[in-house]
């Protein structure tokens, strides 16, 4: 048994982020934070920044936990184990081994130092290894050059996009849908 823990443990452990348990108190009162920066806002959601409470957040969290964060993780560094983000995995069909992931990174400070990378490899480790899915996709703005350089060094592809979809900053933005399939993923090289 302490050996199946340490597999697991390791499984969501990379080089610089681990991903812990997806706690809502703990998730509600990092949401009302991150959700306060219009710039978070804008890279990850399709609405006009809203402000929540932390009460707003958890109420939410409690109500959308099984829609939306069916395999969701905090991403903790592993320098000092501080929450930076989120990341959750939604299986879309399990017949077809279907998934879609989201990832934020709510701490301003900590963008651009790869830990969005790292905690996206390892959910992809965790989907293809841990869940045996076949692929895994996301969708991602057109403006958010920094989100789309990344899940291309995780193997992500561009499948398509919807033109001219999002209205923002006073001109329309496409939305780029991109996925990895299993196969793909399994080729490239993985770090220890």
């Amino acid at each position: 048994m302490a050996k199946d823990a340490k597999m697991n443990t390791e499984l969501l452990k990379g080089n610089l982020v681990r991903l812990g348990a997806f706690d809502p108190e703990i998730a509600a009162d990092l949401f009302a934070r991150w959700n306060a920066d219009s710039e978070y806002q804008r890279l990850l959601d399709w609405e006009p920044a809203l402000r929540f409470s932390k009460k707003a957040s958890r109420e939410w969290l409690e109500k959308n936990m099984d829609k939306y964060f069916e395999h969701a993780f905090l991403i903790r560094t592993l320098e000092d184990d501080r929450p930076i983000g989120e990341i959750s995995l939604s299986v879309v069909c399990w017949n077809w081994g279907d998934a879609y992931v989201g990832i934020g990174l709510g701490e301003r400070a900590d963008w651009g130092k790869g830990y969005g990378t790292d905690a996206m490899q390892i959910i992809l480790r965790y989907a293809f290894m841990e869940l045996d899915l076949h692929r895994v996709s996301l969708d991602v703005f057109e403006y958010n050059l920094r989100g789309i350089r990344s899940y291309e060094k995780c193997g992500f592809v561009v499948e398509g996009r919807e033109r001219a979809l999002l209205q923002r900053d006073g001109r329309r933005w496409d939305v780029i849908y991109m996925g990895i399939l299993k196969e793909d993923w399994l080729k490239q090289p993985h770090p220890a």
